[in-house]
């Protein structure tokens, strides 16, 4: 169960990075007036932005599943991080003794 929620967090992240990378800047308009508009010729004129809208949304979406799962899953988990506290004994509080008294 663990390893299958690692796997799609880990395939959301980097569908997340893949599809904010594809999508255009806000600025693209000045791109196109210099002669850059067969930027969109792979997506059309305005279906990119709603698909990549609507894909960032839902690969979101998994990623924020996911990692609340794997949060609730290692919370809930009988094992701990970090190991016990235990109270220090004498022994342990004693500072050995220093060679300053052998020291001419």
């Amino acid at each position: 169960m663990h390893a299958l929620v690692v796997i799609i967090h880990l395939i959301a992240c980097f569908s997340l990075i893949l599809i904010v990378l594809l999508q255009s800047g806000k600025g693209q308009s000045m791109g196109a007036m210099f002669g850059g508009s067969g930027s969109q010729a792979l997506f059309g004129s305005s279906g990119a932005s709603s698909f990549l809208t609507k894909a960032t949304t839902a690969v979101a979406v998994v990623f924020m599943l996911t990692s609340l799962t794997l949060a609730y899953v290692s919370k809930s988990g009988q094992e701990s991080v970090i190991p016990d506290f235990l109270p220090i004994t004498q022994q342990e509080q004693q500072v050995p003794a220093s060679d300053d008294e052998s020291r001419p």
